[in-house]
């Protein structure tokens, strides 16, 4: 029997592997939603090819140019955040793919958990955002969040059977970055070309500029936190620039448990598809030989201050990882355009979350007031910085 897939941000980096994965294993899933922001012809050419029940095209000025291109096909057209929001809800979709980037996932994340839906989760703001509340949610509905992201599906699966095990520390690897190797000199004059410019990974801009300046991995240090039930002292960052070992879990024994696989992004999306059945694939396998030398290096935290800020927001806890998230958000659409340098970037973002009102229990309504302060702080700071 297939299990009906809706994919949030199916034009982007995830979506589009997913849709790759689902195309190789049609007998196993089908796909009833696709939802693109602003990407029109792309949602065009996947809504031809997959035919999915219903499609939305997030920037509602699009509306009509996709539904008279996909006028001789029986997919029903939608635009607009709360149609987006709705799609998720409806009875054939059994899982939700949220590959959304940024905050913008949150919401629809909330109504697919409320509906009964399992989540495959690759949309990690969702988490770092509102991670208590989520949980909480999910606990209450009793769906599951199957991660998406190489670490956290690594630590999933390392979790596998350990139920009752205690953990002791949780390892998320990087691959350092395309600034593995620069010094602070060089970053200060380092451009987004150069930042998107990842050495093993093909990801989306947003993605790849987190990636540069480590943010990725302090907002999946975040998310692993409530994803996996522990303490901010129980999270630590590795470099291992091969990109095979996709994370590690210590265990009160001291023994230690690894996923390792080739750097390929269609391998933890098949594995959240399919849990807790192992879908054969024909994907490339992994050759020792390929990598005769496996490595893992400490974060130089002065270097990547995005780092040492997530874990300061992930200390303080509150809203404090929403502003976080929110002033990250700005500051990398501002880089992407050359409003501020890649080094100004943390001091931006130190300067929101240090400014923003905490909250130790905010609400969605306070989080959604955090989302807006702190990016109209951050834009004022970003102001600033061209004056």
């Amino acid at each position: 029997m297939q299990k009906g897939i809706a994919i949030l941000g199916s034009t982007g980096s995830i979506g589009t592997q997913a849709l790759q994965v689902i195309a190789a294993h049609h007998e196993e899933f089908s796909v009833e939603v696709l939802t693109a922001n602003n990407n029109a012809d792309l949602l065009i050419k996947q809504s031809i090819e997959f035919q999915p029940d219903v499609v939305v095209i997030g920037n509602e000025s699009k509306y009509k140019y996709v539904t008279e291109a996909l006028k001789n096909y029986p997919v029903k057209v939608f635009a607009g955040g709360d149609a987006i929001n709705q799609v998720v809800e409806m009875e054939p979709v059994d899982m939700v793919l949220t590959a959304m980037v940024g905050y913008s996932g949150l919401k629809p994340t909330i109504r697919a958990i409320n509906a009964g839906k399992d989540v495959a989760l690759a949309n990690k703001e969702t988490l770092v955002v509102a991670g208590e509340l989520i949980i909480k949610m999910v606990q209450e509905k009793k769906v599951q969040i199957l991660p998406v992201d190489s670490e956290h599906s690594a630590i999933f699966q390392c979790l596998v059977g350990e139920a009752g095990n205690k953990i002791e520390k949780i390892y998320l690897t990087a691959s350092g970055g395309p600034f593995r190797n620069y010094s602070i000199e060089e970053l200060k004059n380092a451009g987004f070309r150069d930042a998107l410019n990842h050495p093993n990974w093909d990801m989306g801009e947003k993605i790849s500029i987190d990636s540069a300046s480590m943010m990725n991995k302090g907002l999946e240090a975040i998310e692993a936190r409530w994803l996996f039930g522990v303490d901010p002292g129980q999270i630590e960052i590795v470099i291992h620039p091969q990109s095979v070992i996709h994370s590690l879990v210590q265990f009160c024994d001291g023994s230690l448990k690894a996923q390792m696989g080739v750097p390929d992004m269609k391998l933890p999306i098949l594995y959240a598809l399919g849990y807790p059945k192992r879908v054969e694939s024909d994907f490339p396998r992994f050759s020792f030989t390929d990598y005769p030398n496996l490595t893992f290096e400490q974060v130089d935290t002065k270097k990547f201050r995005n780092l040492a800020l997530s874990f300061e927001a992930l200390h303080r806890g509150g809203n404090i990882p929403c502003a976080l998230n929110a002033a990250n958000e700005a500051v990398v659409q501002a880089f992407l355009y050359k409003k501020v340098k890649f080094m100004e970037m943390p001091d931006i973002i130190e300067k929101v979350i240090n400014t923003i009102s905490f909250i130790e229990k905010p609400g969605i309504e306070d989080l959604e007031q955090t989302n807006y302060e702190s990016h109209r702080l951050a834009e004022s700071h970003i102001h600033l910085n061209r004056n």
